[in-house]
């Protein structure tokens, strides 16, 4: 499970930086650079949320071996 949450974070941090090469800095709510934006912060969540999956089963290995 930990090379699949690995994975999926290197692919969200790979499409962060896809969807900041989108974006036009003068303009960023307009055309393209809207969905990047969302993209950016869907990407962003997606880390978060594994990066305290990945937590969550090491507190939960903690405990399940007292």
């Amino acid at each position: 499970m930990k090379i699949f949450t690995s994975i999926l974070v290197l692919l969200a941090l790979a499409l962060i930086v896809f969807n900041i090469t989108q974006l036009d800095f003068k303009n960023p709510f307009q055309g393209d650079s809207g969905v990047a934006l969302i993209g950016i912060a869907a990407s962003s969540c997606a880390v978060l949320i594994l990066l305290i999956f990945r937590i969550s089963k090491k507190i939960e290995e903690k405990t399940n071996g007292r």
